[in-house]
C-alpha cells in the first residue's frame, strides 16, 4: 500500500512534538544527576576513615588425594594462626569455589573466604603477617595457593 504524503498540520505536529522533546530533554538529564535527598552522590555518602580490606581464599581439597579440610580444622586454623594477629576481628564465610591448578585442571571445591579490615596505616606492619597466614595454611593442609584480595576502602565504626 503507498505511503500518502503528510499533510501540513500532521508535519506541524510533528515539529511541535520535536521541539517539545528536544526542550525538555535537558532537564530531564540534568535531573537525573540532580542532588536530592533520596539519591545524593558517592562522595556525599563517603563517611569514614581509610582502610584495607583484605580477602583470603582457602580451598579445601588436597592436592594429594587426602581428606578435605573440616570446618572443624579450619577454625582451629583461625583461632590459631590468625586471630594472635587480627585480634580486633574479622569474618570468615563458606563458599564454594574452582580455579585451575598447576597441571590445568579446573578443581571445584568447598573453600572459606576470610575478610581482615585493618586501618590503611597498618597496612605495612599487617602484610608480613597475612603472608605468615598463607603460607601456614599451604604448608598444614598441602596447598598450591591461599588467593588474596587487597581493595582500599572506607570503615566507620
Amino acid at each position: 500500500m503507498p505511503l500518502r504524503p503528510l499533510t501540513t498540520r500532521t508535519r506541524v505536529a510533528f515539529a511541535i512534538a520535536g521541539l517539545l522533546i528536544a526542550a525538555g530533554a535537558p532537564t530531564a538529564y540534568a535531573t537525573l544527576g540532580a542532588e536530592t535527598p533520596a539519591r545524593t552522590s558517592v562522595t556525599a555518602q563517603a563517611r569514614g576513615k581509610a582502610y584495607v580490606e583484605t580477602r583470603l581464599f582457602f580451598g579445601t581439597e588436597r592436592p594429594d588425594g587426602g581428606p578435605a579440610v573440616t570446618d572443624e580444622q579450619f577454625m582451629a586454623f583461625v583461632d590459631a594462626e590468625v586471630t594472635p594477629g587480627f585480634p580486633a576481628g574479622l569474618t570468615v564465610q563458606n563458599g564454594r569455589g574452582q580455579w585451575r591448578d598447576k597441571n590445568g585442571t579446573i578443581e571445584r571445591e568447598r573453600s572459606y573466604e576470610l575478610i581482615l579490615l585493618y586501618p590503611a596505616s597498618e597496612a605495612r606492619v599487617h602484610d608480613p603477617r597475612i603472608e605468615e597466614v598463607r603460607e601456614a595454611y599451604r604448608t598444614a593442609f598441602g596447598q598450591e595457593s591461599v588467593a588474596r584480595l587487597d581493595e582500599p576502602t572506607l570503615a566507620d565504626f
